[in-house]
């Protein structure tokens, strides 16, 4: 098979065995989409990302021989850069500037919204997903068929509002200041540092992709800094 769909089957062959997923397809107008190393612009970006622990098993095996800062950042990148160079596309990673509307992206895609957490949450997913970096290509890729519904508008209780010890979560939007400081605090490191935010763990949604308690640790980790 050849052609600009072809290329969605050689990121998901070649990223499979990481757990790495194609997360969705954003269509640009000309000019509009990221720089591509040429200096022109991209037509089309691909998402790539995780959906619930997909990616743990192989990072961790990776981790285990890795001893420097960032290793989830770095494992990324070194299984997206050289598909990128096989596939003559541009690599962007939300970690690397020039900063990339990765949400904005991930919106687009898969028509998802903001949860309370500022997480983007996910039909199936919940918020047990995430966003590990994307491709960018000088001609147009078909894009997927988006996510219906936004699971909050639905959601009567919203027991997210609630569940935080800190009482950062709320409507008008979730203070990180606050929720860091707390994380840091013995009750913090009792309860959120050890067994995942207890805001996001209280969501309803995708409760099955919930992430396996060593990941929920290093991202509390990461968090805290």
């Amino acid at each position: 098979m050849s052609g600009p769909s072809a290329h969605l089957e050689r990121i998901s062959e070649a990223l499979g065995p990481s757990g790495i997923l194609v997360r969705g397809v954003v269509n640009f107008r000309p000019g509009e989409g990221p720089m591509l190393a040429d200096g022109s612009r991209a037509l089309s970006v691909v998402l790539l990302g995780n959906a619930g622990s997909s990616i743990w098993p192989a990072f961790s095996r990776w981790r285990e021989t890795y001893q420097g800062a960032d290793p989830l950042d770095t494992w990324s990148k070194q299984l997206i850069h050289p598909l990128a160079n096989d596939l003559g596309a541009a690599a962007y990673f939300p970690s690397d500037p020039p900063w990339q509307p990765f949400q904005q992206w991930a919106m687009k895609a898969e028509g998802l919204k903001p949860s309370p957490l500022a997480i983007l949450i996910h039909p199936r997913y919940g918020l047990w997903h995430g966003y590990r970096g994307a491709l960018g290509f000088s001609f147009e890729i078909e894009a997927s068929a988006k996510a219906a519904g936004h699971p909050c508008d639905s959601c009567i209780k919203k027991p997210c509002l609630t569940a935080c010890p800190a009482g950062v979560v709320n409507r008008s939007g979730f203070d990180v200041v606050t929720c860091r400081s707390y994380l840091g605090s013995e009750p913090g490191e009792k309860t959120c540092v050890v067994s995942g935010c207890l805001a996001r763990n209280a969501c309803p949604v995708g409760t099955e992709f919930r992430y396996l308690p060593e990941q929920l640790k290093f991202h509390m980790q990461a968090l805290m800094g």
